[in-house]
C-alpha cells in the first residue's frame, strides 16, 4: 500500500507543492511547528533514510541545502533541519524556520490563505 506521501507524488491527496524535481518533491506540512514548514521527501518510498540508494539520498540532500537557503532568504529565519522517521513510513526531512519561539510538538494555525502565501514565497 502506498504512503501518503507517495498519494502526495502522485497527485491523489492534494498539496501545497514548493519543489519537484525528478528524484524529490517537497510541499508544506498541513500540520506545521512554524509558517514555512516544509516536507521534503524522495520519490522512491522507502521508510528509513538510510535505507536510501546512495543516488537518491544524495538527491534528497541536495534538495534540503537548496530549499534551506532559498527559504532562509526568502523568510530571514535560520532552517532547522529534522530527520524523526517515525510519523510516516517514508522518508523526509522536516525544514523549519527557526526563531526563539519554536518549539517541538507545537502546530501554529494556519489558513488556506496563510499556505498559499507562504506557498508562493517558498515556490522554487
Amino acid at each position: 500500500m502506498p504512503s501518503i506521501f507517495t498519494k502526495i507524488i502522485n497527485g491523489e491527496i492534494p498539496c501545497y507543492k514548493i519543489y519537484e524535481d525528478d528524484k524529490t518533491f517537497a510541499f508544506l506540512d498541513i500540520h506545521p511547528e512554524t509558517k514555512g514548514h516544509t516536507l521534503v521527501i524522495p520519490k522512491k518510498e522507502v521508510d528509513k533514510i538510510y535505507d536510501l540508494p546512495n543516488d537518491d539520498y544524495q538527491a534528497l540532500m541536495s534538495t534540503v541545502k537548496k530549499l534551506s537557503r532559498h527559504m532562509e532568504k526568502q523568510l530571514g529565519q535560520r532552517t532547522l533541519w529534522k530527520v524523526v522517521g517515525t510519523d510516516v513510513p517514508h522518508a523526509h526531512v522536516h525544514l523549519e524556520p527557526f526563531d526563539e519561539t519554536w518549539f517541538h510538538g507545537r502546530e501554529v494555525a494556519m489558513t488556506e490563505a496563510d499556505f498559499k502565501e507562504i506557498q508562493a514565497k517558498l515556490k522554487l
